[in-house]
């Protein structure tokens, strides 16, 4: 594969066995870090670059400024530094270290916002940043993920499909839920071809996305402490709300039993595949997708002393051994097998 520019290499093709979560049945993780972004992000920003493009504004006159808790951040800056616009991204002290060093390494300005909103968290706090900006900044264009449409149809148009060209047939599908644009697009696509699929929306216990209590939370990536307009509860079939402990104990069992080292957000949606377990019927196919690796989370999820001060219990427990992974059949035998039963 020769790409043109940076941003062109994405690769949604890429899935790997996870059988002993859901035992009986096929599990297939999609690993969507594989990308010069590092996440499922990379999709999303360039889609609201082309969406910017295509308002009206003049390029490269025009500053970009956009809310990230990090992934988002790094593809952007990304996009942008390809394409030789300007960046601004609006973070808080939740954002991995590293994601932060990503974005001013690819160019663009990182304001972190240090004060909490209503609900406990600092999603709210960013957006009154970006809007006091954009009022003392006429050039500047707030590209909102969290309402802009063109998020959802890229993840309807790239993610979703290629799940189903992957896997041919698929019984249920995990999907983590930050600012839901990988969640909604997924989700209109197999309402529209694979409507059979249920679809599970897998969020963070302490977010207000699906109408939950707020509550303080650690890791980036999924809950919200704001409803992001975009969200669409009546393509989910249900709501999965995880403990991050969970998320963090899932992460580094397997990174200790299988060398897969996750991001808190595959381990937060792998966690709710794990607890679903017992109610999914022998023979079902499970896609689970994986928004990121884990290098990032190097200095929290997989650091022994920002764990203990968090869930002091983990770090005392012993990592259970996860089993041996049973004979895999072929992709192409297991959907013929459940379309058959289907």
């Amino acid at each position: 594969m020769i790409a043109e520019e940076v941003y062109d290499l994405v690769l949604d093709d890429l899935f790997i066995r996870l059988d002993h979560l859901v035992p009986g049945s096929s599990v297939f993780l999609k690993l969507e870090g594989l990308n010069p972004a590092g996440s499922v992000k990379l999709k999303t920003a360039i889609a609201l670059v082309a969406q910017a493009e295509e308002s009206g504004r003049e390029f490269p006159r025009t500053r970009l400024i956009e809310s990230t808790s990090g992934n988002l951040g790094v593809a952007l800056a990304m996009v942008c530094a390809a394409k030789g616009y300007r960046l601004t991204c609006v973070t808080d002290p939740n954002a991995n270290t590293q994601a932060v060093r990503l974005m001013e390494a690819l160019g663009a300005e990182v304001v972190v916002i240090d004060v909490r909103d209503g609900n406990g968290g600092f999603l709210q706090s960013r957006i009154n940043y970006i809007q006091a900006r954009l009022r003392r900044e006429p050039g500047t264009y707030w590209l909102n993920q969290y309402a802009n449409p063109a998020g959802p149809r890229a993840h309807r148009d790239r993610t979703g499909r290629s799940v189903l060209e992957a896997i041919g047939h698929v019984d249920y599908a995990f999907i983590g839920a930050g600012t839901t644009g990988t969640l909604m697009g997924c989700a209109e696509f197999f309402r529209r071809h694979s409507p059979a699929t249920r679809i599970i929306a897998v969020d963070s216990v302490g977010s207000v996305s699906f109408g939950g209590p707020p509550a303080r939370r650690h890791i980036p990536g999924l809950g919200t402490s704001r409803r992001p307009e975009i969200l669409d509860e009546e393509k989910i079939d249900e709501v999965m709300l995880i403990p991050e402990a969970d998320a963090v104990e899932m992460c580094r069992a397997l990174a200790e039993g299988r060398g897969l080292l996750l991001g808190g957000s595959s381990g937060t949606v792998l966690s709710a595949v794990q607890e679903k377990a017992k109610e999914i019927s022998d023979g079902s196919v499970v896609v689970a997708l994986s928004p990121d690796f884990g290098e990032r989370y190097l200095e929290t999820v997989y650091d022994d002393s920002w764990v203990a001060e968090r869930w002091p219990e983990l770090i005392h427990r012993k990592i259970p051994e996860l089993p041996e992974l049973p004979e895999i059949p072929k992709i192409a035998e297991i959907s013929q097998t459940s379309q058959a039963r289907a």
